[in-house]
């Protein structure tokens, strides 16, 4: 009995490495890919549609944002102290020290330049009160005010644009019922072209970012001598996450829940995932991009999670 179950276990496997492996099925299923602009690592708002987040982005054409200076676990850059940050406080300082070292040179002692230890502590005293006046006067009446919306303030805005920070600044994009429309005509159209392997027709509806994508998903699907067919596309429910402009572009990322017939088949014709008679659903995260008075191309998909 032991030698039988060791027989069919080393069966299914066997059977497991020689039938053909299988990729995730329908265009740009099972991993989220694209840009998003300013926005491509931030997650998108949630919707009725797609209540839970989007995931965030495995592959993207965008760099993602810078990382700090420091790795987490090491210390942190060692603040300076009021002597370093004070120049006159530290110069002042080492000439003391010179003095004192001086004084031991010549035979005095350290503070024989100022009469001893009770001397230099009155000394010292005296040093700090009036650097401390001097540093109250000069940031009174000789600093200038910083003015608001200042350099400074830009310099951190672009900043935060760089890494999606201020892009909730950016103004909005109004979407209107023509655009959803274009929507669910990209929906369907991208599902069309991706089961007829149609290149040139994924090259009209998608930015060439995603265009690569979904062709290394074919060429994969096709060294494995399989394809996938995804048809009767319906899209059931979808509603705005977001819609906003940035120089020369506006998108809008929608959540959708479509229907659709999904089955990949191997060379010989037979069904190896899916159903072809029943229907499945998928909730997505679309993003769609334009110039400005353009038409909407697809430039991001994100898988719910």
């Amino acid at each position: 009995m032991r030698h039988t179950g060791l027989f069919f276990a080393f069966l299914l496997a066997a059977t497991l490495a020689l039938s053909p492996t299988l990729v995730d099925a329908a265009a740009g299923s099972g991993t989220s890919s694209g840009s998003r602009g300013t926005r491509t690592y931030s997650a998108p708002p949630p919707t009725a549609t797609a209540p839970s987040t989007a995931a965030p982005m495995q592959r993207s054409a965008t760099p993602a944002p810078a990382s700090p200076s420091y790795a987490p676990g090491m210390a942190a850059p060692a603040r300076p102290g009021f002597f370093s940050r004070s120049p006159f406080m530290s110069g002042l300082l080492g000439g003391m020290i010179g003095a004192g070292i001086g004084g031991m040179l010549f035979g005095g002692g350290f503070f024989h330049g100022i009469s001893g230890f009770g001397g230099f502590l009155g000394f010292l005293i005296q040093v700090v009160i009036v650097v401390l006046i001097a540093r109250w006067l000069f940031g009174r009446f000789f600093r200038r005010p910083a003015m608001a919306g200042g350099p400074e303030m830009m310099d951190r805005t672009a900043m935060g644009g760089m890494q999606g920070g201020s892009a909730q600044m950016a103004p909005p994009v109004a979407i209107g019922p023509q655009d959803y429309a274009a929507f669910e005509q990209i929906l369907q159209g991208v599902q069309t072209a991706w089961s007829a392997q149609d290149i040139h027709g994924l090259q009209n509806l998608a930015t060439p970012e995603m265009v690569g994508y979904f062709n290394e998903q074919l060429s994969e699907m096709s060294s494995r001598g399989v394809r996938n067919t995804v048809t009767a596309v319906h899209l059931e429910q979808g509603d705005l996450s977001e819609a906003w402009a940035e120089p020369g572009r506006e998108y809008a990322t929608v959540a959708m829940r479509f229907s659709m017939i999904d089955a990949t088949y191997d060379s010989t014709g037979r069904v190896v995932q899916g159903n072809a008679n029943a229907r499945t659903q998928s909730t997505e995260v679309w993003t769609f991009l334009r110039a400005p008075g353009g038409r909407w191309i697809l430039s991001a998909i994100q898988q719910t999670q």
